[in-house]
């Protein structure tokens, strides 16, 4: 999948967390038809074997509507996959604010990041039939998708830190690169120990092994 590489330019996961908290997705009622056309296609199919005729027929428009919209079949997959992160982003940001205490945060974090993406009928269902599209994405682009996500995570600790509930003393930078590739590990290589699926075993790993990064 094409990605822009430029220095410093957003990731699709950060454009997705703009977004999320703008809750402004800035689609028109064609373009949302397309994107769901071309979700259910990519899901159903996967991304290799789909088209962009294929992505028109599914959404009820024509090709030239399809191309006018998404120049090109990477920029399509882009948005699709971008939509699906804003979502889960649109839900965290909800949960997040139940979480009591900074540690509940923190497990409740990293239980909902894996429970989303592996459960997500799109990115999910992917990793499962179209690893070789899937996987290289997250792990064989320089690091901008774990990096743009380590900043995410940083980002949240340091208002932790500002709101007093995390001590100065921690290194979040280093802490959310740790929880980060902790988490990119599970998605890519499912454990033959934790049950992934199992959310108190998640949960109990979380609590044990990630909360206690954040003790000075």
């Amino acid at each position: 999948m094409g990605r822009d590489t430029t220095p410093g330019s957003d990731s699709v996961l950060e454009r997705a967390f703009a977004e999320a908290l703008t809750q402004d997705p800035g689609t028109d009622e064609v373009t949302t038809r397309i994107l769901d056309g071309a979700y259910d296609q990519f899901r159903r199919i996967g991304i290799r074997r789909s088209t962009m005729e294929d992505v028109a027929r599914r959404a009820g428009v024509s090709r030239i509507t399809v191309y006018r919209r998404f120049t090109t079949k990477d920029t399509l997959v882009e948005h699709v996959i971008r939509r699906e992160f804003r979502r889960y982003f649109n839900e965290f940001l909800l949960e997040i604010k139940r979480a009591p205490t900074v540690a509940d945060r923190v497990v409740l974090g990293f239980t909902s990041a894996l429970r989303a993406i592996r459960g997500n009928p799109l990115i999910g269902g992917l990793m499962d039939v179209e690893p070789d599209v899937v996987v290289p994405s997250m792990v064989s682009d320089g690091g901008q998708t774990l990096a743009a996500v380590q900043r995410f995570v940083a980002s949240r600790l340091r208002l932790e830190q500002r709101a007093g509930t995390v001590s100065p003393a921690v290194d979040v930078e280093v802490v959310a690169e740790l929880m980060v590739r902790l988490s990119a590990s599970f998605l890519v290589t499912p454990s033959q120990v934790i049950d992934l699926d199992d959310d108190d075993q998640v949960r109990a790993l979380a609590r044990r092994y990630l909360v206690p990064m954040l003790e000075p």
